[in-house]
């Protein structure tokens, strides 16, 4: 009876220890279970905020670099065909008798040109020619003198005669073939303030046309004549071919980097 007794107190006390034990190793395994579980999530979740907009950003960048090489490939087309061109590298000859030194620099659209004469500083700046190609009609049929420079090629001149520091004039004149038109004509102080307006005095084509004989003369001696101002229009054709394929070579250079 005693041993009975016994026997039921220790199943009793023991059970409670056994069911315990299995309960704790049930906890233990679904706290591994969940955190595993836990850390996938974690790790899905730092793959969607990290991977995937990587993967987007790559694929921008591939659609950009598809663009760019498809650019690419168009400028050097381009180059291919302006290198083609016998223009970029043609040297023309200066006229006999050509009196001015040239400064050309590479990158920019005009050129100086400089020399003296008899105690003055003559100074020409050429910008790039003014392109005419192919013929242009004409509904009126007006034959003067306009309408026919307006068919034609040109060159914009900027002339500046100096002597000493003392004034200097400056005229603004066009280089056609064979003919060079005066538009402007200034009187000019070299240390004048850029705020200040000077008077530039009346239109060209305003004023007594045997003065306007006497400054096409005026010129003429100084070099500004008709197989300078030809030679020079040839010379700016050939350099805008030069700087149009460099300006390609520049685009290439950058799309590239």
């Amino acid at each position: 009876m005693v041993f009975s007794t016994i026997i039921r107190r220790a199943a009793s006390s023991v059970a409670p220890l056994a069911v315990r034990a299995v309960v704790g190793t049930q906890r233990t395994h679904h706290d591994i279970l969940f955190n595993s579980l836990k850390n996938i999530v974690v790790s899905q979740e730092l793959c969607r905020r990290t991977f995937l907009p990587t993967f987007f950003n790559f694929s921008s960048v591939a659609k950009r670099s598809s663009s760019d090489e498809s650019l690419l490939k168009t400028i050097e087309s381009e180059i291919k065909c302006a290198e083609e061109s016998d223009d970029h590298d043609r040297v023309e000859e200066k006229p006999d008798g050509f009196p001015f030194e040239i400064q050309d620099n590479p990158g920019q659209q005009t050129i100086s040109l400089k020399r003296e004469y008899q105690g003055e500083v003559i100074k020409v700046e050429v910008h790039m020619p003014d392109l005419v190609t192919g013929d242009v009609g004409n509904d009126n049929d007006d034959d003067d003198d306009d309408s026919e420079k307006s068919n034609q090629s040109s060159i914009p001149l900027v002339i500046s005669v100096s002597k000493g520091n003392k004034l200097c004039l400056e005229f603004g004149c066009t280089a056609y073939p064979d003919e060079i038109t005066i538009d402007s004509l200034s009187v000019k102080e070299p240390e004048a303030s850029e705020d200040q307006i000077a008077y530039e005095g009346p239109d060209f084509m305003d004023l007594d046309e045997n003065l306007q004989k006497a400054f096409h003369k005026y010129l003429e001696i100084r070099g500004i004549k008709p197989s300078t101002t030809n030679f020079l229009h040839e010379y700016m054709i050939n350099k805008d071919s030069r700087e149009y394929l460099m300006w390609l070579k520049n685009l290439k250079k950058f799309i590239e980097k």
